[in-house]
């Protein structure tokens, strides 16, 4: 390669040569190698040099059922292509078995999403075509056939128009800050315009013009430079200067300049030969990237040159993809430039690239589907010759190592005339919103990468419902979608398909607090005749529906599944369904089937919830409900029970016979307990059923009967003093052991009855009782004597009736029965004198243990002498000490102050009097401690006249020697004397009579 001439500005004229291995710069196409030998299809001089990353050529599905496989390097040696050829029949075979499989998968969610530019901006293509595009960070340029330049933001809103050329504007290219259009026509004109200023520039090099490039930060350098290049074969460089631009040609002679690309100090530019690079640092070109051998003419598909970085290179030309790398030159040797190329990699399509661009780490390429081949173009045959529909362009998203990610066919209107060089890929270079024009004469396309809402879209399309709402979930709605609407796309496609559990299971999530919605799906599943599997799930509350629906719930149950209409009425709240319909119907069934216990628990049910407790009583009785007892207490349902007193207690004695069972309580054990809560409740409630009427009913099951009166009795004996003599029948027939304190304790049965009916049952203890209530105590002590034959017993009756003549008869009777002799001696006491006993024992008579009761009762009396005379003493010494603990009381003298208070009066007790005073008023003390006013006494008016200083003397404030105590005494003598009563506050509180001083 030459250096440009520093005198004229141009590069010397540069043609392909043909280097031997061992020269410098090594001219190589592309990656083209096999076997580690390399090729060499132009014999450009100057090549791409260093080391080449193994080739990757893939053929790309086309997505018209085209091959989809991978090709063979076309630059394959000669003595290759008889295998290549081999190789490509069974690939071929492959490759139709793969379609088949990819066309059983399942389609794959596209990257891109896609929209048709249709805004009032665009109205200017019914009259125009695009030749032309260019997109930047703040609005789209269109380039027309009609030489119009028309700049669109990205909303879609016409920013500007203006004419620029007289013919098809071929180029455009705006510098990075959004100031400078530049545009190159084929009417052979250059016209850079600012946006913002009047700073415009025209060019006529006078032959059509393909391509312009404006120098990066172009707005803010001052030499304004920019590339141009067309027809002439010349690739120009544009510099301003004092005298206005110059222009400098970097390369010429090699055919048409096709494209052109500048990015930060290297410049890229197509020719008819293939592509080479321009390093504006060195001013050095480094290296040239020819075009592949099969090839077609350069201008039947035009070259596609997009910068992904600042050192690599795409280049899309005709069925070829290279990617081309700038990196440092190892080893630099003297006169090379500092840079040079390596390609990376190369692709063979099945397609034409219309566009090409990077997208994230793969490459997006506009694709042409050529609709006849190239290499007949000689031919003589006019059908053959005949141009053909072409086929709608695609955008293919290709991986670095050549897989295809994905294909989009593009809906472009008048696809069938468009050739390759009809479209465009301009892509955004917008960081945060990045997206891709696709251009075609009279049609703008803009694909942006696709977002999660764009995904639950595609989600939704493919009817993939559940990831759809799992996905929205997570989002939180998208812009079309939310959980509602995708959740009853989700629903309606569960139900064609009949999954009408999972389809229930989704309603709470889909239908909210939306009672519409709810009542609209259950009427669905009612049609279905699939209720039941929405029952479970249908909201009683928040929203609450309408009550048809829960009737219609109920009904069903009613007819179908009586148990789950039990549960249903119990666990769904009161008030959300008409009650009393709901009860008209279940009694309407139970008219059919009166003994259905499920039907009665469930009016049971119903008639509490509807407030109506009374009318559930029957029913829970008739069920032998365990809560029976609490429903009647908790709703006040004495006077409802009233008539339903039997079968309350024969419920209510069952259950306890069950409590009972279920302990393990041995059978010996009384059967039933009279503190059952049922007897317990008729006890407690006598004012509200009234105790005749509960006899009156029991009077059938007379042990219900006793249980009731027993614990009637226990409350209160006067509540059954009418069924008295009854319950001495009842105590007599259940309850022998409790009859004996019923009689003692019971005065309104009958004694005559009570004695008939113990007599009649052999109750000898009763019937002493009995008799010693009747005044028989002889007939009594008889029956104890004759038939218990308990010396004790005989006793203690006697000493209960403390009558002396049953003494006498009990002697009498011991007179001649040892055994009663030694009994009286042993319990023997105040009551009767031993000594009395003793004399009547009879000489001769043996008494078995007679010594043993004699030194017991002379123990007994010792001993209770020793008790008393301990007794006696104790009370002395307690005397004595309660004696001498008084008079020290009474005798001492009683603390007095000038300030103390009469209880009486509340006027001061003692007063010292001025020497023309009247006398001071006289104070008694009394024994209780009081100490009053005189004249508060009874008989205080009689009293003598009080002797001076007497009480001055007491006070021993004045006291004088010659005052004598005999005076005192004889004073105090004469007041106790005159004086009626005692201390006035004692008798007032009746405390007791106080004792004068």
């Amino acid at each position: 390669m030459t250096t440009p001439d520093a005198h004229n500005g141009q590069l010397d004229d540069d043609r392909p040569s043909v280097k031997g291995p061992a020269d410098d710069g090594e001219p190589i196409d592309g990656p083209e190698m096999n076997g580690g030998h390399e090729t060499d299809d132009s014999g450009d001089g100057d090549g791409v040099e260093g080391t080449h990353a193994p080739e990757v050529e893939s053929v790309v599905s086309n997505g018209h059922g085209d091959k989809n496989g991978v090709d063979e390097a076309h630059a394959l040696p000669e003595d290759a292509e008889e295998e290549e050829g081999e190789a490509d029949g069974e690939s071929e075979e492959d490759e139709e078995d793969e379609e088949d499989e990819d066309g059983e998968e399942e389609d794959e969610e596209p990257t891109l999403k896609y929209e048709t530019m249709k805004t009032p901006a665009f109205d200017f293509l019914q009259k125009e075509a695009i030749s032309s595009v260019y997109a930047s960070t703040e609005f789209l340029v269109f380039g027309t056939h009609n030489g119009v330049v028309h700049i669109i933001d990205h909303q879609g809103n016409n920013i500007k128009a203006y004419r620029s050329h007289s013919a098809t504007i071929s180029s455009i290219d705006v510098d990075y800050e959004n100031q400078f259009i530049a545009t190159a026509s084929v009417d052979g004109k250059v016209i850079i315009h600012s946006l913002h200023t009047p700073e415009n520039y025209s060019f006529d090099l006078r032959r059509p013009m393909r391509t312009v490039a404006l120098e990066p930060g172009f707005a803010h350098k001052s030499g304004r430079q920019f590339i141009c290049g067309g027809m002439a074969g010349n690739l120009v460089l544009y510099d301003k200067g004092w005298m206005g631009h110059k222009g400098q040609i970097l390369h010429s002679g090699e055919g048409p300049i096709w494209e052109t690309s500048w990015m930060g100090n290297l410049i890229a530019w197509a020719n008819d030969l293939g592509v080479k690079i321009f390093d504006t640092a060195s001013h050095s070109r480094i290296g040239f990237i020819d075009r592949a051998a099969d090839s077609p003419r350069a201008d039947l598909f035009k070259c596609n040159l997009r910068w992904r970085d600042e050192h690599t290179l795409l280049i899309g030309w005709a069925g070829h993809l290279k990617v081309a790398r700038v990196r440092q030159r190892p080893n630099l040797p003297p006169g090379a430039p500092p840079l040079m190329i390596e390609i990376t990699s190369h692709f063979a399509l099945d397609y034409m690239v219309a566009g090409i661009a990077s997208y994230e780490n793969s490459y997006l390429m506009l694709s042409y589907i050529p609709p006849d081949t190239y290499t007949e173009e000689e031919t003589e045959d006019r059908e053959r010759q005949r141009r053909k529909a072409a086929l709608p362009p695609e955008l293919n998203l290709i991986s670095r190592s050549g897989e295809q990610e994905s294909s989009d066919v593009l809906a472009v209107s008048g696809y069938g005339a468009y050739g390759c060089n009809d479209y465009a890929l301009a892509p955004s270079i917008k960081e945060k919103d990045p997206f891709f024009v696709v251009m075609s004469p009279k049609s703008v396309i803009v694909a942006r990468p696709r977002d999660r809402s764009d995904h639950v879209d595609w989600l939704v399309e493919k009817r993939r419902y559940a990831e759809a709402l799992e996905e929205v979930e997570k989002m939180g709605g998208s812009r079309e979608w939310d959980v509602i609407s995708v959740g009853e796309k989700f629903i309606e496609s569960l139900v064609d398909e009949g999954q009408f559990g999972k389809a229930a299971q989704l309603c709470p999530k889909v239908c909210g607090d939306n009672a519409k919605a709810w009542e609209d799906w259950i009427f669905i599943f009612v049609q279905k005749g699939q209720l039941m599997a929405i029952v479970p799930f249908i909201p009683t509350q928040h929203p609450q529906l309408s009550h048809v629906v829960y009737e219609m719930v109920l009904a069903h149950y009613l007819s179908n599944n009586r148990d789950a209409l039990l549960h249903t009425i119990r666990t769904w709240p009161h008030g959300i369904y008409d009650s009393s319909a709901v009860i008209v119907a279940v009694q309407g069934e139970l008219e059919r089937q009166p003994n259905s216990p499920i039907l009665m628990e469930c009016l049971a049910e119903l008639f509490i919830q509807n407030h109506q407790p009374g009318r559930a009583l029957p029913y829970l009785l008739r069920l032998r409900k365990p809560n029976v007892i609490d429903l009647i207490r908790e709703h006040n349902l004495f006077t409802a029970v009233r008539d339903q007193v039997l079968l309350l207690v024969e419920f209510d004695q069952d259950l306890e016979q069950q409590r009972r069972e279920k302990e393990g309580e041995t059978s010996t054990s009384p059967p039933t307990s009279k503190h059952s809560a049922a007897i317990a409740l008729l006890v407690a409630h006598t004012d509200s059923i009234p105790i005749g009427r509960v006899v009156q009913q029991l009077e059938t099951r007379p042990q219900f009967l006793y249980l009731y009166l027993d614990a009637l009795f226990d409350r209160d004996p006067l509540l059954t003093s009418d069924f008295a003599d009854r319950q001495v029948q009842l105590y007599a027939e259940f309850d022998h052991k409790r009859l004996m304190d019923f009689l003692r304790a019971s005065n309104y049965y009958s004694l005559e009855r009570a004695y008939r009916i113990c007599k009649e049952r052999d109750f000898v203890p009763e019937q002493v009782f009995l008799l010693g209530r009747m005044g028989n105590n002889k007939a009594a002590l008889n029956l104890i004597i004759e038939r218990l034959g308990d010396v004790k017993r005989a006793i203690d009756f006697a000493k209960e009736q403390n009558d002396e003549e049953l003494w006498e008869d009990l002697l009498r009777y011991s007179e001649t029965r040892p055994a009663f002799i030694r009994g009286l001696l042993e319990n023997v006491g105040a009551e009767i004198n031993p000594v009395r006993l003793i004399r009547r024992i009879r000489n001769g008579l043996e008494v078995p243990g007679l010594k043993a009761a004699l030194i017991k009762i002379l123990q007994d009396f010792n001993l209770q002498i020793s008790l008393l005379q301990g007794t006696q003493a104790i009370m002395f010494s307690d005397c004595t000490d309660l004696a001498r603990r008084l008079q020290s009381g009474q005798t001492s003298g009683a603390f007095c102050s000038a300030t103390m208070l009469c209880p009486v009066c509340d006027l001061p007790l003692f007063v010292a009097p001025a020497p023309s005073a009247e006398p001071e008023e006289l104070a008694l003390s009394f024994l209780c401690g009081h100490i009053v006013h005189a004249r508060h006494v009874k008989g205080a008016d009689s009293l003598p006249p009080q002797p001076p200083n007497i009480v001055r003397g007491f006070l021993g404030s004045q006291a004088r020697a010659r005052d004598r105590v005999g005076a005192k005494l004889a004073y105090a003598s004469l007041v106790r004397a005159r004086l009626e009563d005692g201390c006035p506050v004692c008798h007032r509180s009746d405390e007791g009579d106080g004792e004068l001083v």
